[in-house]
């Protein structure tokens, strides 16, 4: 790896549309970060460019370069709610794989019903930092299941995992011709309990394929990581 790319890994990363620090983010650079003049950060712009610059009174910009982390497929988590913080895991972990959009979801075996928005943004703020991304991705309002197997556009391939068995991504993915293009891709996770056999073909009946994820029961915030990692890889963006 070219050594500029190792050193700039190495500053503290931002985000912001005016090359300007908020109060939150200046606070954490000041007093947490322990930052002083001339020492070198990163502020994104949210759409893919990175800007290098020196901290002081007045940010200055010192080299702008294009953002090379975000991966050629587009991909929406539809996430039906698991109980207690396990949300807060899934989100960290989705940014970090490379998800666009996070979207909770309730489905018939949802237990927990919290709507915690702000929270979960905050932290998918924090993990796109932290993995420098380009973008921040967001997490969207709760819907309902069948509100949210509406969503998908004729574009998008539509993927809902059913621990009942389906067919292996590696199979489905190029059947459409989804490799070495930017594609966008839905995929649904189930709750602790999964999808009921009427959710399955609901999401059937609007297009959205069956997939497995193998033999083993995988846990609520183990299957979206383990379904991110195989989609990135599989398109060639691990």
């Amino acid at each position: 790896m070219n050594m500029d790319i190792i050193e700039r890994w190495r500053y503290p990363r931002f985000f912001s549309n005016d090359i300007n620090l908020s109060e939150t983010d200046l606070h954490h650079a000041k007093s947490v970060l322990r930052m002083k003049q001339g020492d070198k950060l990163i502020i994104c712009d949210g759409k893919g460019t990175d800007y290098i610059c020196e901290f002081g009174e007045n940010i200055k910009i010192i080299e702008t370069v294009k953002n090379e982390t975000e991966p050629s497929i587009h991909i929406r988590l539809f996430q039906c709610l698991p109980k207690s913080d396990k949300m807060d895991m899934i989100v960290q972990k989705a940014v970090e794989l490379g998800v666009v959009e996070i979207v909770p979801v309730i489905s018939r075996r949802v237990i927990a019903r919290s709507d915690k928005i702000t929270r979960w943004n905050k932290i998918a703020y924090e993990a796109a930092k932290q993995c420098g991304r380009g973008i921040v991705p967001r997490v969207s309002e709760v819907r309902k299941f069948d509100e949210a197997v509406k969503e998908l556009n004729n574009d998008t391939l539509g993927i809902i995992f059913y621990e009942c068995g389906g067919e292996r991504l590696n199979e489905i993915l190029p059947k459409r011709d989804y490799v070495g293009i930017v594609p966008y891709i839905g995929m649904f996770i189930g709750s602790e309990g999964g999808f009921t056999e009427e959710e399955i073909e609901l999401a059937n009946s609007h297009g959205i394929v069956t997939a497995t994820l193998g033999k083993r029961i995988l846990r609520v915030e183990t299957a979206p990581i383990v379904a991110l990692s195989l989609l990135m890889n599989l398109t060639g963006n691990m």
